[in-house]
């Protein structure tokens, strides 16, 4: 009798403190929410971008072109004001300018403005495209997967699955997506590793430090396999599936080793971080710099974003962020990495520590960072380093490419920050519950 009565005092205890708990749960989300809604810098980001969108599809002040890697990341913001049409205009450039091998431009320009001097890009032309020259900076590895992508955004924001079959040329846009992602396959994949390769760059950067542009493979690169690149490769391969899942079957055995391959060979479990590089022919920094002791801000975010690592290890680099943020000096955790390459190791005069994407605090991947921890539920977590990106965008009255620790800014009306930042808060907003339960949602 007495062990029943025991029992019965502790399940009603459980209960009682089972109450209290969601009631302390219920009112942090109400407290959240209201943070949230009456928080007046969010509103100003969101009026803000919309009013820099609607200003044309150049990456900023900075860039004549229109590049994939950006408009990957502003053409959700882009579709709140422009009709699908225009939208599907820019990707269909893209993909008038493929090259025979499946290869994807990094971006295009009037072709009256596509000179070829000493110090331009090599342009190139396509007879499918006769009012542009595009160009392609042959370090990076993300122009593909960035154009892949932006296709799923432009289907799930305006519903266009019929894009999927307009042919460019004799063949339609679900065939030269499977060619950029060959491409890939057939040009960049090392079998050692089963990973893609590139160019050594500092973190998701296209500069290499053995030329003084860097945009370009040289005779003096050194080849590498790094986390942003293969991470790129995940999300592209499923949105592709997603888009064309008769081609499931093909690209799922892909899918899953590459996934494999990049917890193998780039997770530093040990130290809970992905390390920088595997070298395929030597490093091109000197023997002295210990270079597992930098962190990747944006490499790990987009590899958050591949489903790479648990909500444990979500929490683990969010809080090794916001330690690199209080020891540089950085305004968030957009900061590229910590710690910055040192002075010098790069040839490009402005890839100094701190600089450009040496160190450089960029809000086009701390928004996108942001977006992840929605994502996973870290919803204070999501404000919190959210605040200080819509901030710097009220003190600065717009949006900058990047920021130094001493307040020095990149290109101004950086449409990919506006972009990944009115996501994030539009994805803030909803989980919290200021849109809603009954709406649906186009940023998830």
């Amino acid at each position: 009798m007495k062990h029943q009565a025991m029992k019965k005092i502790l399940t009603g205890l459980l209960l009682i403190f089972q109450m209290f708990s969601c009631l302390n749960k219920q009112k942090g989300n109400t407290e959240l929410n209201e943070k949230i809604k009456n928080d007046e810098s969010f509103a100003f980001v969101k009026e803000k971008a919309l009013e820099v969108v609607k200003t044309g599809f150049n990456a900023g002040d900075g860039y004549g072109e229109v590049w994939i890697r950006d408009y990957n990341t502003f053409i959700e913001l882009s579709a709140e004001v422009y009709g699908k049409e225009v939208l599907k205009e820019n990707l269909l450039v893209f993909f008038r300018m493929q090259g025979k091998d499946g290869n994807i431009i990094d971006g295009f320009i009037p072709k009256g403005k596509a000179i070829q001097t000493k110090d331009s890009y090599d342009y190139v032309f396509s007879e499918l495209e006769p009012r542009y020259g595009g160009h392609k900076n042959t370090v990076e590895t993300d122009q593909e997967t960035s154009l892949v992508q932006a296709v799923f955004k432009y289907i799930k924001k305006t519903g266009d699955t019929d894009f999927l079959n307009e042919k460019i040329g004799e063949l339609p846009v679900s065939v030269r997506m499977e060619m950029s992602l060959d491409f890939l396959m057939g040009h960049r994949f090392n079998e050692k590793y089963g990973l893609l390769w590139g160019a050594t760059t500092a973190d998701w950067g296209d500069v290499q430090p053995e030329h003084d542009w860097g945009v370009y493979l040289t005779d003096d690169t050194h080849y590498c396999i790094d986390i942003y690149d293969n991470a790129m490769f995940l999300i592209a391969i499923e949105n592709f599936m997603e888009m064309v899942p008769e081609k499931e079957a093909s690209w799922k055995p892909v899918y899953e080793h590459l996934k494999i391959n990049c917890r193998k060979h780039l997770w530093d479990k040990e130290n809970q971080k992905f390390i920088p590089h595997i070298y395929l022919n030597g490093s091109p920094f000197p023997k002295d710099l210990d270079e597992n002791n930098i962190y990747y801000h944006g490499g790990t975010a987009i590899a958050i974003e591949a489903g790479l690592l648990s909500k444990e290890e979500i929490k683990i680099s969010l809080q090794k962020m916001i330690e690199n943020v209080k020891a540089s000096g950085a305004g968030s955790i957009g900061l590229t990495l910590y710690p910055p390459y040192p002075d010098g190791t790069f040839k490009n005069k402005s890839m100094y520590p701190y600089g450009y994407q040496n160190g450089g605090d960029w809000s086009w991947f701390g928004g996108r960072m942001i977006q992840q921890l929605v994502k996973y539920g870290f919803l204070e977590e999501a404000y919190e380093q959210l605040l200080p990106m819509a901030r710097r965008v009220v003190e600065n009255d717009g949006f900058y490419e990047w920021y130094s620790v001493n307040n020095e800014r990149g290109s101004g009306t950086f449409r990919g920050s506006a972009g990944v930042l009115y996501v994030a808060i539009r994805m803030l907003e909803e989980a919290a519950g200021e849109l809603g339960s009954k709406q649906g949602s186009h940023y998830k």
